[in-house]
């Protein structure tokens, strides 16, 4: 090759590098993950310092009639409408409307002397001691309410499990309960509290699946396939699991919360603050500790993070906030899909969004290995190794495929989504100085290193080194 062809293929390289944007990295991803993972449709949204900064959609809101996920389609929440139940605590505690700490029963008073007792702050923080779901739940949800208090009926006969105050204990029956006193405190329906003061002019309320045309359909895997999940009303708790939203709605409600316009700053930080038990002590599980309603926890560079995921039939999503992030105000990360799936989604959305956010610094650098056919490595000590392949596509992206060895598989194919036979590399920083490992379980983080190996983080907890060979 002569010198003069040699140094115009380069540059065309570092041109066609360069076309590869923030956006088109996330979409990349976005894709890929719903690939990954076999579900039919997901959405994802950053709000980033005062603005919506970008949106995407993959796949279909409905598989029967092959209608794609839109900017107005809407996903069951789960879990992450909590946060919402607790906004409205929040801000009626701001105006002197309602003390967490004192029993609800003063508001509740056909509540039974043992859940009469409870403080919203035991109840937001999971320390109430009330059960999650039990076995005679598995009829709920086949009845339409109006009001929060009316799902208290579900409460009569449960027993706390542990004393108030002594442990943390996931409930999401507590958060019926924190509905029904927010309800009682407002003087006013949860839903209507909701849409006028917690979430006002966004795309969020009830969940309304098979009752909307703005709702995407609920799956679940059966033998790995995707199919129409069993009805399911969750009015029995739009306070802990029976709201929905679209991805751009979750995501600058997410702006709000870090702007203080849900409730003032004072209030915001007082929620994002550790609730101690009664030993003095905070409480929380895996990684986080748990605020008023809000998970605390620190990114993968030990910057502070703030979120809440879900997951429920037809559901599983999260909503991931940088409070200090940015020069104006942090930024906020929505991740929403129609089907119930196995997946570290907190690390996702933190990976998806990693393109919109600011670069890690002194990363090693790696170059798209165009040229590797293979890899080798270690997987918590026991040798894997597989082929490889890697190309830049259309917007300069470099994209890589690994085989999948069968270590390997046993972890990232857990189901109940479709098993993969391979995993796919998209670069976030550089070439592949950061990467996105995507696996049918989410993202996981790939770091070049200064020696030329690959260091790989959050595949469900193991240590995985790779190097890569032609």
């Amino acid at each position: 090759m002569t010198q003069p062809l040699a140094i115009a293929l380069s540059l065309l390289a570092l041109t066609a590098q360069a076309q590869a944007s923030p956006e088109s990295r996330a979409q990349a991803l976005l894709d890929a993950m719903r690939e990954a993972g076999g579900v039919p449709g997901m959405s994802a949204a950053v709000w980033q310092d005062g603005k919506l900064r970008w949106q995407g959609f993959s796949g279909l809101r409905d598989v029967a009639q092959k209608l794609p996920v839109q900017a107005d389609t809407r996903f069951r929440l789960a879990s992450a409408s909590k946060p919402f139940a607790a906004a409205a605590v929040a801000q009626l505690k701001a105006q002197g409307k309602l003390d967490v700490d004192k029993p609800v029963g003063a508001l509740l008073p056909e509540l039974e002397p043992a859940m009469a007792a409870l403080t919203p702050r035991l109840l937001a923080a999971h320390l109430s001691g009330m059960p999650h779901y039990e076995a005679r739940d598995a009829s709920v949800g086949g009845a339409r309410h109006v009001a929060a208090r009316e799902s208290l009926v579900y409460l009569k006969g449960r027993e706390l499990r542990s004393a108030p105050g002594s442990r943390y204990l996931y409930s999401t029956w507590g958060y019926t309960l924190l509905a029904a006193a927010a309800e009682a405190a407002a003087s006013q329906p949860y839903l209507d509290l909701l849409s006028s003061k917690v979430a006002p002019g966004l795309a969020i309320g009830p969940d309304q699946t098979g009752q909307s045309p703005a709702m995407s359909q609920a799956y679940h895997f059966v033998g790995q396939r995707p199919q129409p999940a069993p009805a399911a009303d969750f009015s029995y708790s739009w306070g802990g699991a029976g709201l929905a939203a679209t991805a751009p709605a979750l995501a600058e409600w997410g702006g709000r919360m870090l702007q203080g316009r849900v409730v003032d700053a004072a209030t915001r930080d007082w929620m994002w603050r550790p609730v101690l038990d009664n030993a003095g002590q905070p409480v929380g599980e895996r990684s986080f500790k748990m605020g008023f309603g809000w998970r605390l926890d620190s990114d993968a560079e030990g910057r502070r993070t703030v979120h809440h995921a879900g997951s429920t039939l037809g559901a599983r999503s999260v909503l991931l906030l940088w409070p200090q992030e940015g020069a104006a105000g942090g930024t906020s990360v929505s991740l929403l899909s129609n089907a119930m799936w196995t997946s570290s989604i907190e690390r996702s959305a933190e990976l998806l969004s990693a393109p919109l956010r600011p670069p890690v610094p002194g990363l090693a650098a790696q170059a798209c290995p165009l040229k590797a056919s293979r890899f080798d490595g270690e997987l918590d000590g026991a040798a894997v190794q597989g082929s490889a392949s890697f190309r830049r596509d259309a917007d300069g992206l470099c994209r890589g495929e690994l085989s999948l060895p069968d270590a390997l598989a046993k972890v990232v194919n857990p189901g109940p989504q479709p098993a993969a036979d391979k995993l796919v590399v998209i670069g976030l920083q550089g070439d592949l100085a950061r990467a996105a490992l995507v696996t049918p379980i989410g993202l996981a983080d790939w770091r070049a290193q200064a020696d030329g190996s690959v260091r790989v983080e959050g595949v469900a907890g193991r240590r995985l080194m790779l190097r890569l060979a032609e």
